[in-house]
């Protein structure tokens, strides 16, 4: 259907086929299984029943709309024609009354024309008795006169001679032909008093009026020689392009067909411009509908609007005939999301998300920038050579993204840390090339790579051995406490690391010869390590643990929180340790903050949860 429908867009004869095409089948739809006959009859009801209504192709309409209602709800259906047919005679002589009195009223003044009877089909007049909760009996203007006349003249001439002869019911007079519906429909349109206070309408046009009003754009379709488009018909069937054109940047094909048939509903209103253009919209629309129908840019710096000459809340449902004037600033600072809350319009909602989408987008890219490089420089690495396009283009592809803006984009928005680009860029690029370009400070390429740090000499003891260089692994980041190894480097001491250290398991595998026991002393300096704390989002949390680790007397270096899309609040701290037991001291009794889930220790290099 989505296909057939957007394929509009390029010839406008393709829905006069498929039009005709879903009545040939609605037609022969009692070979179809139960289940595929309500199927087809929904979708009838929902789309193409309503595209027909937008097109003006109303004998389509009236008989898709009866043939879905049918195989929808037969039992209403049976019901509805049954009591219609019971007074069919009685409502065929008062058909036959108003139509010779019509005749003799206007046959005084001059005019000559074609009067009819035009029965409603019976979806409509169900729609009215839900719409109005009344019985079938109870439902005014079930009978419907129309008068062709030869001209524009004579159409007004008809509607005075009938408000003589009958009583207009007021408020139900309506002027199509000095303002045409967009799909060129041209009528007047009047409700009467008649008999014993029963209500009728009369519908008065010329014949080319009655010709759009029964096959619409294809009693104007036409291709001239050498098949130029009718500009005109071109011009008038703009508004179906552009709502379907709309519908283009919905991906997903269910919610492509529940905006359209937001877009198609026949309950409209319509609305003007200052200058007196026609804008049809939706019932319910409010001015910021009509900004976006105007034009993208004035919805994205709409910040008020006036109607009648009155200023009113963007959120102002408009009515038929409203003039509506939209009030724009260049300092705007564009949609805010509670505007999502009250349009009605899929092209409004479609370019208030893109908006936002291409907002965040941005603010992500340069948070991102931001993130990396401070991490970076934090790693002693050289920013301005790891930035370039170069250095980061196959770390890209590596996380499936378009371009270094995409992976910029997904660093400020959380979903990759600045630790896992670093890890990727090393994976690719470490190997092949010069250490003294990437390095920010003059290091040795081992220290950059294997990460390490020096360790006091105080701090570490071997039995019977003094004044020997070690360094504490940076890999597993061990603390006084811990329970470690020494593994006997070529030529940079001995490196310090805990039992658990997947290193050192692979040390204890391929140099078993090199692994010697070291204990730690009791002259203890002080030790960096990270922490991340997780819990319930709530406003305070973070300052609830930051107390905490206060009140053990430990001090914070750095603290960096977020938010996931799951509303968990993901803290971590880099804290100054002398020991393990004052880590295991805070962790445990961070533990017992209301809303805390989750405590750990992070090792170096780790990638922090997110």
């Amino acid at each position: 259907t989505r296909k057939i429908i957007t394929g509009i867009t390029e010839d406008v004869r393709i829905i006069i086929i498929k039009l005709a095409d879903r009545l040939h089948n609605m037609r022969t739809l009692h070979f179809q299984s139960e289940r595929k006959q309500k199927e087809i009859a929904k979708e009838t009801l929902e789309i193409f029943a309503p595209l027909a209504h937008r097109l003006g192709i109303f004998r389509f309409k009236w008989e898709l709309e009866d043939l879905a209602f049918y195989y929808l709800d037969t039992e209403i259906y049976y019901e509805i024609a049954k009591r219609l047919k019971k007074k069919r005679q009685e409502r065929e002589e008062y058909v036959h009354e108003l139509i010779d009195q019509i005749k003799d009223g206007i046959t005084q003044i001059g005019i000559s024309g074609d009067i009819a009877g035009r029965p409603k089909n019976i979806y409509s007049i169900y729609k009215k008795m839900i719409k109005q909760q009344k019985d079938i009996d109870e439902i005014y203007d079930k009978i419907a006169i129309r008068v062709i006349v030869n001209d524009v003249r004579e159409c007004y001439g008809v509607l005075g001679i009938i408000h003589t002869m009958w009583k207009p019911l007021p408020g139900r007079f309506k002027d199509y032909i000095a303002t045409p519906k967009p799909n060129m429909y041209q009528s007047l349109h009047t409700t009467l008093i008649g008999k014993g206070g029963e209500p009728f309408e009369v519908q008065i046009r010329t014949w080319e009026m009655h010709r759009t009003s029964e096959y619409g754009i294809a009693a104007h379709w036409r291709y001239k020689e050498g098949n130029t488009k009718d500009k005109k018909l071109d011009e008038k069937l703009s508004w179906l392009r552009q709502i379907l054109e709309w519908q283009q940047e919905i991906k997903d094909n269910k919610e492509f067909m529940e905006s359209l048939k937001i877009d198609l509903f026949d309950d409209t209103v319509f609305v003007f411009t200052p200058k007196g253009k026609v804008i049809e919209l939706p019932k319910g629309a409010c001015p910021v509908d009509f900004a976006y129908r105007v034009h993208t840019e004035v919805g994205h710096t709409c910040v008020g609007a006036k109607v009648n000459g009155r200023i009113v809340p963007l959120d102002f449902p408009l009515e038929n005939g409203d003039i509506v004037q939209i009030i724009t600033s260049k300092n705007s600072p564009g949609p805010t999301r509670d505007w999502l809350n009250f349009v009605k319009t899929s092209s409004a909602k479609s370019r208030i998300k893109q908006w936002f989408k291409k907002e965040k987008r941005e603010a992500n890219i340069i948070k991102g920038l931001d993130i990396l490089e401070k991490e970076l420089k934090k790693r002693h690495l050289n920013p301005k050579e790891l930035l370039k396009e170069d250095k980061l283009i196959e770390v890209v592809k590596r996380f499936s993204l378009n371009s270094v803006d995409d992976l910029y984009s997904a660093i400020g928005d959380g979903v990759i840390t600045p630790n896992q680009v670093i890890s990727k860029q090393k994976e690719i690029y470490f190997n092949d090339i010069h250490l003294e370009d990437i390095i920010d400070t003059p290091l040795n390429q081992n220290n950059i790579l294997h990460n390490e740090r020096e360790a006091t000499s105080s701090a570490l003891k071997i039995k019977g051995v003094d004044d020997v260089a070690m360094r504490l692994a940076r890999c597993c980041n061990p603390l006084p406490g811990d329970k470690v190894k020494g593994y006997i480097t070529r030529g940079r001491g001995i490196s310090v690391h805990r039992l658990d250290c997947p290193n050192l398991q692979n040390y204890l595998k391929t140099e078993r010869d090199r692994i010697i026991d070291v204990h730690w002393s009791d002259n203890r300096g002080i030790y960096n390590v990270e922490i991340e704390v997780r819990g319930i989002d709530r406003p305070r949390l973070t300052t609830d643990v930051m107390n905490v680790i206060a009140d053990t007397r430990i001090q914070i270096n750095s603290v960096y929180s977020r938010v996931t899309k799951n509303h968990i609040a993901v803290m971590n701290f880099k804290l100054e340790i002398k020991d393990i037991s004052k880590l295991h001291a805070v962790i445990q009794r961070i533990k017992t903050i209301n809303d805390v889930l989750e405590v750990k220790r992070v090792l170096p290099g780790e990638v922090r949860g997110e």
